[in-house]
């Protein structure tokens, strides 16, 4: 289920299907990529979106899906989301996933006022669901989806590997995927502590195309 995916680093993916290709959250893009069709994006911080990378990808018919503060920094074909909404984009299905931090030395990094996302796309007869940004919360522990793609760095900013390990257990994808960390937070072997404490879920872990920044021992 994820052949047609390259995963950059942190929260950057691109989908490549026949006819279509999708970014999310693209970050650490090579200087020639292949143009967007779709580009979604999680949510205003630099790590998600950053326009020197989209500026890579951007073409004149590129959609753009994004919370209301990201989109009013885009211009083109843009549509402005919030929270629990579902959407058809170039032929995906789309719901949008509230993303928001609930631990309490984490609430003002990701606040559920700002209205920021994580996104179900159905792409080739399967939902999946890219978490954005935050910590457990009882909307997330509602997602129906056949792959998690899930953050799991921890502080300061996100939910840590153990915590992230407790959601997929609780929704039951068929597949985990963990993302952000090994950059800016967390360190390469958080997604070891993710597979084993996700168990029985099973947990694929991709090489991310730039080399991982932190190493060392897991965070916890």
């Amino acid at each position: 289920m994820l052949e047609k995916f390259t995963w950059y680093k942190q929260s950057a993916y691109k989908w490549k299907g026949e006819g279509i290709t999708v970014y999310i959250d693209p970050w650490g893009l090579p200087d020639k990529e292949e143009p967007a069709d779709v580009v979604f994006i999680t949510h205003a911080h630099a790590d998600h979106f950053e326009p020197a990378d989209i500026a890579k990808i951007r073409k004149n018919t590129t959609q753009f899906v994004a919370p209301r503060d990201v989109a009013d920094k885009l211009k083109g074909n843009v549509k402005a989301i919030k929270p629990g909404e579902s959407l058809d984009v170039a032929g995906i299905k789309v719901q949008t996933v509230p993303a928001y931090s609930t631990v309490e030395h984490r609430l003002e990094t990701h606040p559920k006022s700002n209205n920021w996302v994580g996104y179900i796309l159905s792409l080739d007869g399967h939902r999946y669901w890219f978490s954005g940004d935050g910590d457990p919360n009882p909307d997330i522990e509602q997602v129906k989806t056949d792959v998690a793609l899930i953050c799991i760095g921890g502080d300061p900013y996100v939910m840590n590997a153990s915590e992230a390990a407790g959601v997929v257990k609780k929704i039951k994808p068929q597949l985990a995927v963990p993302n952000h960390y090994g950059f800016v937070v967390g360190v390469a072997s958080d997604a070891e502590t993710f597979a084993r404490e996700a168990a029985p879920v099973k947990v694929q872990v991709l090489k991310p195309v730039n080399a991982f920044e932190r190493t060392g021992a897991a965070s916890r």
